[in-house]
């Protein structure tokens, strides 16, 4: 498939299209070469070194399209460190920035389902490179890149200790692994097939509870993102060692929820509760405020939970808000002081690491905020909700359109016949930062997203009851399909 005839365009956080199709080893091959030549020339033209992290996650033949992405590069003249085992997307970025390197190249497709693989181009400063960047890469990829007099090098690396170690750091470790050990905390880590696998182990010790810890290409059927419709194995293991303890009521017990490529995390608490991002970032918010003393602005996307802010106006922390994608918190985390950047759909990072959203470091400081706290973390959730006077549910439907033009089509509608009246509700506001998000009238809001790279509407909302939330999510699904 030609890059002409069906061009390649990189989404929110990278490249990804179905393997054999739209993914393929000469496609990847001609992506690969571009991207180290526009990480060096490009934007990081003060950068002196030329080596290429290349990585890559537990997906199928995951391995052998990163060797087409190192012998790519290499032809071009470019060294590669070669991963020599899968590992989580944020250790290759925290690699690059640790080992001086140019940038990462993982081979990834994230929470998408097996038939996906992709690309994810990462920075000298250890994060997702912005727009600006990715544009470039698609602008050139009609030229081809010179094969270079002497080829680069190749060394191999393995990507885990160091990334463990610089974690290990940002936590009270040894509480944590002491809660573990003694019973007072037991772990449950479901890890989805993917590379977050082990993750918990080598930092906490042997009595983690992983599960869907083998490699599954085929993820048992369905995805590896942290929803509560792929989690049914989890809830089981939650509820059964729930009524095994019942005369036991001191211990406390959590279940953590990695994505494929283990940059996104879900929680779910001891009564099988599931716990979204948008109520782990307030518990990360105030646990790193008032235990930890840290500062800085808490930035958001749009998308994100109310009780984000209101959280931070509790504890005197400026909010920022972005469009949906975790470059755009990356950008704002290279520009000022930031504590915490978190996105709805699982990312959340930190501004006293890197500017990555890391799902293990955040499922240190959650495990951290419950020993120290004491509490469940349903508990701690119910706790802030009345310190803060609000209280809310949230869903997300991902509509599939039946062509970019009916994306089109709806998309004009909006920009030019604006919705004044939602499931009955007055729109009172609408912010266009990153779609439409219309505020009503009882301070509920949805909003309406479009993809840019296929036929998917995002319909996002919150509002005082989950009854409201999917009348509200229903209405705007009726409103598409019949326009």
């Amino acid at each position: 498939m030609s890059v002409l005839t069906n061009p390649i365009k990189f989404g929110t956080d990278g490249w990804r299209g179905v393997i054999g199709d739209e993914f393929t080893f000469e496609r990847l091959a001609i992506v690969a070469p571009v991207a180290a030549k526009v990480l060096y020339n490009t934007y990081y033209s003060t950068v002196s070194s030329r080596t290429i992290i290349v990585g890559y996650d537990r997906r199928f033949m995951a391995e052998n399209f990163a060797r087409v992405v190192a012998d790519a590069v290499k032809a071009v003249g470019f060294d590669v460190l070669f991963s020599e085992t899968y590992a989580p997307t944020p250790a290759f970025s925290w690699a690059a920035k640790d080992l001086n390197a140019l940038g990462a190249l993982v081979i990834t497709a994230s929470h998408n389902p097996g038939s996906y693989l992709g690309l994810k181009v990462k920075s000298a400063f250890g994060g997702s490179v912005p727009p600006e960047v990715t544009k470039e890469i698609e602008a050139l990829l009609t030229e081809a890149v010179p094969t270079a007099t002497t080829p680069g090098k190749e060394e191999t690396f393995d990507p885990w200790p160091s990334y463990c170690q610089a974690l290990e750091k940002k936590v009270n470790i040894d509480k944590i692994r002491q809660a573990i050990s003694s019973g007072k905390l037991t772990l449950f880590a479901d890890v989805m097939h993917g590379a977050a696998a082990s993750g918990l182990g080598r930092l906490l010790g042997e009595k983690v509870k992983e599960i869907n810890s083998n490699r599954d290409p085929l993820f048992a059927g369905g995805a590896p993102e942290p929803l509560p419709k792929y989690l049914s194995l989890l809830f089981t293991e939650i509820k059964n060692h729930g009524e095994e303890n019942n005369n036991n009521n001191s211990g406390l017990t959590v279940g953590l929820v990695f994505d494929g490529d283990c940059d996104r995390i879900a929680a779910v608490d001891k009564n099988a509760n599931f716990l979204s991002s948008q109520i782990l970032i307030p518990i990360l918010i105030d646990h790193l405020k008032t235990r930890r003393n840290f500062t800085g602005e808490i930035v958001k996307t749009v998308s994100g939970s109310d009780l984000i802010p209101r959280v931070a106006n509790l504890l005197n922390l400026p909010v920022f808000e972005t469009a949906v994608g975790y470059k755009y918190i990356a950008d704002r985390m290279l520009a000022t002081e930031v504590l915490l950047g978190g996105e709805e759909s699982g990312g959340i990072g930190y501004g006293s690491h890197i500017p990555e959203r890391d799902a293990l470091l955040s499922a240190l400081y959650v495990l951290e905020a419950v020993v120290e706290s004491g509490l469940d973390l349903g508990d701690y959730y119910q706790q802030l909700q009345k310190r803060t006077n609000f209280s809310s549910a949230y869903d997300r439907i991902d509509l599939p359109l039946a062509s970019m033009e009916v994306r089109g089509k709806l998309l004009q509608q909006l920009q030019t016949q604006p919705l004044t009246e939602i499931a009955g509700k007055k729109v009172i506001d609408c912010n266009t930062i990153d779609g439409y998000k219309f505020r009503l009238a009882d301070q509920s809001w949805l909003m309406i997203r479009f993809s840019g790279t296929e036929p998917v509407l995002r319909l996002y909302c919150e509002a005082p009851t989950l009854e409201q939330v999917h009348q509200t999510l229903n209405w705007a699904k009726t409103w598409a399909e019949s326009n």
